[in-house]
């Protein structure tokens, strides 16, 4: 049965979307027909909403897809060539990469299909269908259920509508709520796992401004990779495998070349990951004030050092260089956030419209029966989550997240509690094979030095920065040993400690016996990360799991009352890693007073900024000589390369590497990133500044052709003129 808060929401949604603004909104494909595609067309979209999202002809769905699970990218051949951001291959170009092959510096490209580089581990993955299964989700839920009853009922319904949607097929399947848990969803999709390196351009290109550009427009970044998806010869997912043959899409994007102008019509269609936008002020107030500067401070200091160290030593970068960047991606955005979360005054906001809600809320009976206790109890909640939250995660960015010794510690355990029991040799065997095999990952990007630095100010700031009733017994314990200066311990535990050296690693490992997980006991590494989760365990997670729990609760209420009260807005579904279309226009803002940024970057601006003395506007001099030699070929806009562009579309994490669509369906653009002053658009929407970063496709088509020589691959695509 489908409740009826669904039916009127929906009821809602139909009659309120020609009034939404057209700026904001992540919406569901399966639904742009009924409530999105006239406003669009309006917009000047001139396709059909069967050509974004259709289960019975080859459409733009079947050529967009989610990459490695936290980035997007887009199929731009028949041939399984895709292209993403660079940012988004970025780990896998990192592992490839060596003193000898240095292809983060130098960048990559593979000449011939023989010479792309498989990627073990890596997965793409497309959307099949989706479709409504609150129905089903709900069967046999009723009001007087525990909140326990409720879930597990849920759960175990999910569990089986999970289960036959992947019967007899090989794809997978999930159920995922929207609405904060008022309406749910089930997708069916196909994972390929044989996605191998075509081509990268060097960092200097590829990650240009680095850091300091990160999140700010103007940009200049040619934030783009390529790679291939390999499948069977009968076209089906497998494994890596020599005799397997480029994947044959449904469909793949036309790539235009007639460019944009203000105003132009765009559509992103992706995989952006999460948003917050209904919440209550109590959330805003907790990200804003207790946890998100928590953060800050800490990242500040692990990217400072991380910083040092690879600005000291070639390998180091190599080894850090994907470290950092996701080090300092969210460590940048915290930071805007804060600051356009107080520009906006978004707190202030939300108690006003929380007034407002709850003088409606009073006026009438059966109201306050039903809505009456929900703020009240998210302010008596959100006091709890104020603490816990930053306890945890400040304890994991230490010991799971910082010092990275600690953290590769915890997988021996797994290990050491085979001989807890009766030992089974074939199960030690497997872990231990496993464990070897995790080494190499890991210490082929581990530098002892640089974790040791990060060890004494990580231990330092987290027995400061926490009340000692939050920090775990055993820190204490060392803690006070040596007198809060963990210098004195460092030099003994780096030099001695298994988990810093990968020769002492495997050979503990291969000889590693019973006897051994008394040697294991000693290791303070080891004994830290044991005692931080137990401490957790026992002291924090609990309670902010019941907590967390309570709110999700209420969170359905206050959902159900926002739509009730608000009859006039449109309430899109947040983001869940799930795939969703934004639309709107190529659009230039006021960044602030007296200052207005047009909505495009050139090949000029990359000139203008180059400075060979920082590594990363380091301009190569292959593209400085293409640039004196006005050796554009047909990739300009009013003589100059476009680089990238700025839109008013919505997007989020997960957006990265998403196709931007013109009005005809062609690919102009890769999403990569949002401008600083909206950057809080994950909780609050500014029309006026929320602007969407992409790269303009001629400039990957020109970097492709022109600089690195590998024009071949243009051969495969469908080029509109």
């Amino acid at each position: 049965m489908k409740t009826k808060l669904l039916a009127f929401a929906l009821t809602l949604m139909i009659f309120a979307a020609p009034f939404s603004r057209a700026d904001e909104g992540m919406w569901i494909p399966l639904l742009i027909e009924k409530y999105n595609i006239k406003l669009m067309q309006e917009k000047g979209f001139k396709l059909s909403a069967e050509d974004i999202y259709s289960v019975n002809k080859a459409c733009m769905k079947d050529a967009v897809l989610s990459f490695g699970g936290g980035c997007t990218g887009e199929v731009i051949s028949p041939d399984g060539l895709l292209i993403t951001n660079h940012h988004c291959g970025y780990g896998q170009i990192q592992k490839h990469s060596s003193l000898e092959h240095d292809y983060l510096t130098d960048g990559f490209w593979a000449m011939s299909r023989e010479e792309e580089l498989s990627n073990p581990g890596l997965t793409v993955t497309f959307l099949k269908s989706m479709a409504d299964v609150t129905d089903k989700v709900m069967e046999g839920v009723t009001k007087e259920m525990t909140a326990e009853e409720r879930d597990k009922k849920i759960n175990s319904n999910m569990a089986e509508i999970r289960k036959k949607a992947a019967e007899g097929n090989n794809y997978s399947a999930f159920v995922r709520p929207f609405y904060m848990g008022n309406q749910y969803f089930l997708f069916v999709n196909e994972s390929f796992r044989d996605v191998r390196l075509v081509g990268a351009p060097p960092s200097s290109i590829g990650k240009f401004g680095g850091d300091t550009d990160n999140w700010i427009w103007p940009r200049h970044t040619g934030d783009f990779s390529l790679f291939r998806i390999y499948a069977g010869k009968d076209n089906k997912p497998a494994d890596y495998s020599k005799d397997n043959i480029p994947y044959k899409p449904l469909y793949h994007f036309p790539i235009s070349l007639k460019g944009v102008k203000e105003g132009d019509f765009t559509m992103v269609f992706g995989y952006p990951g999460s948003t917050s936008e209904y919440v209550p002020s109590y959330h805003v107030d907790m990200v804003k004030n207790y946890l998100n500067p928590k953060m800050i401070e800490i990242r500040t200091k692990k990217i400072d050092i991380i910083d040092a160290a690879m600005n000291s030593d070639k390998l180091i970068r190599i080894q850090y260089s994907a470290k950092k960047a996701g080090l300092s991606n969210s460590w940048k955005k915290w930071i805007g956030e804060n600051q356009g979360l107080e520009r906006m005054k978004t707190i202030d906001k939300k108690r006003e419209f929380e007034s407002k809600l709850t003088e409606w809320i009073n006026a009438d009976k059966e109201r306050i029966d039903k809505y009456g206790k929900i703020l009240p109890r998210y302010a008596e909640l959100y006091s709890k989550l104020n603490e816990l939250n930053p306890v945890s995660s400040y304890t994991s960015e230490v010991f799971s997240g910082g010092v990275e010794a600690i953290g590769f510690s915890r997988n021996i355990k797994s290990l050491a509690d085979l001989y807890n029991a009766t030992p089974d040799a074939e199960k030690i065997k497997t872990a231990k094979a496993n464990l070897l095999a995790s080494a190499d990952g890991f210490f082929k990007n581990y530098d002892a030095g640089t974790d040791k630095k990060l060890f004494i100010a990580l231990m330092t700031m987290y027995g400061e920065n926490l009340a000692p009733e939050w920090q775990a017994p055993e820190y204490l314990k060392i803690k006070s040993s040596c007198k809060g200066d963990f210098s004195k311990i460092a030099d003994k535990l780096y030099d001695k400690s298994v988990f810093t050296d990968q020769v002492r690693f495997k050979a503990f490992i291969g000889s590693f016996n019973k006897s051994s997980v008394s040697k294991l006991n000693k290791d303070l590494f080891y004994l830290l990360i044991l005692d931080v989760n137990k401490f957790l365990d026992a002291n924090v997670r609990p309670e902010l799991g019941r907590v967390s729990s309570e709110i999700q609760k209420l969170n359905r209420d206050f959902m159900t009352v926002q739509m009730e009260y608000d009859k006039a807005r449109v309430f899109y579904p947040d983001a869940n890693s799930t795939l969703r279309v934004s639309y709107g226009s190529i659009k230039g803002y006021e960044s602030r007073d007296g200052v207005y940024f047009k909505p495009y970057t050139t090949v000029k601006g990359i000139m203008e900024k180059d400075n060979p003395a920082i590594y990363d506007y380091d301009v190569p001099e292959k593209l400085k000589t293409l640039y004196r030699t006005r050796d554009f070929g047909p990739y300009t806009q009013d003589g100059e390369v476009p680089v990238c562009f700025i839109a008013n579309n919505h997007t989020t994490g997960g957006n990265s590497g998403s196709p931007v669509i013109n009005a005809d369906g062609h690919l102009i653009g890769v999403n990569f990133d949002r401008a600083w002053e909206g950057v809080a658009s994950d909780i609050a929407f500014n029309p006026s500044q929320s602007r969407n970063i992409s790269l303009d496709i001629r400039y990957a088509l020109f970097i492709i052709d022109k600089f690195a020589g590998a024009g071949y691959l243009l051969n495969e695509m469908t080029i509109v003129k």
